[in-house]
């Protein structure tokens, strides 16, 4: 059974969200602080994590820094607070998503569920992909390039990985939020160009890589190959 962890020091959005969760045959287990919640993540499994950021001992930012150093579990942040510079140092430490309270809970059930579906759907691909000197493992979320490791958040990796999967096809922003977050994103599409951006960056220390991400103007991208 799929079994999830929601972290909330708030028991009656623990109480709401374990009731709908179970509706959807989901096995959940709850932590009322962030050390609670490392200390349940420690000892189980969890396909997916719901994770507050205002919680006592341990807020959900060091929670999911802790948690991304052992694992690559799903993780969706939840918070009272919106700020733009808030969620991108939740996605920055590895978060998939992120949802501000108040929220619905269909809503955050149907992010439950597009994340589970792209779990499910990537346990069916190959999990290693060799482009030239780029090698990224699907399983470990770990990219290298000639043997040397080089550190991508997860969206990043997830971002590589579906370009460059798919040489010479064109991407647009719509498509890559759609395949990537699962949902109607309900944020700034420019989000993709930031992590775009981000991994050009990265690739141009590497002979070959640079400009292998291009931009089609007024559509969006697509991965040309090492050294094209």
């Amino acid at each position: 059974m799929t079994r999830i962890l929601i972290a909330d020091d708030n028991q009656d959005i623990v109480d709401i969200l374990t009731r709908f969760a179970r509706k959807e045959d989901l096995k959940v287990d709850a932590a009322s602080d962030g050390q609670e919640a490392l200390d349940l993540f420690g000892k189980k499994d969890y396909d997916l994590i719901l994770l507050d950021i205002m919680m006592p001992k341990k807020d959900g930012y060091e929670v999911c820094k802790t948690i991304r150093k052992k694992s690559m579990v799903p993780i969706i942040m939840i918070t009272a607070k919106g700020e733009d510079y808030e969620k991108i140092m939740g996605l920055d430490l590895g978060a998939d998503d992120y949802i501000v309270k108040p929220f619905s809970v269909a809503e955050v059930m149907a992010r439950v569920r597009a994340i589970l579906r792209r779990i499910e759907k990537k346990s069916d691909q190959n999990s290693t992909l060799i482009q030239g000197p780029m090698k990224l493992d699907l399983a470990s979320y770990t990219f290298e390039v000639d043997g040397q490791n080089v550190d991508l958040t997860k969206k990043e990796f997830e971002v590589l990985w579906t370009l460059a999967s798919n040489v010479g096809r064109v991407f647009t922003r719509e498509n890559l939020l759609d395949s990537l977050w699962g949902y109607d994103y309900y944020g700034d599409s420019r989000t993709v160009d930031t992590h775009i951006k981000r991994l050009r960056a990265k690739l141009a220390d590497f002979p070959g890589l640079d400009g292998a991400i291009k931009t089609i103007r007024g559509v969006g991208y697509k991965f040309m190959g090492v050294g094209d």
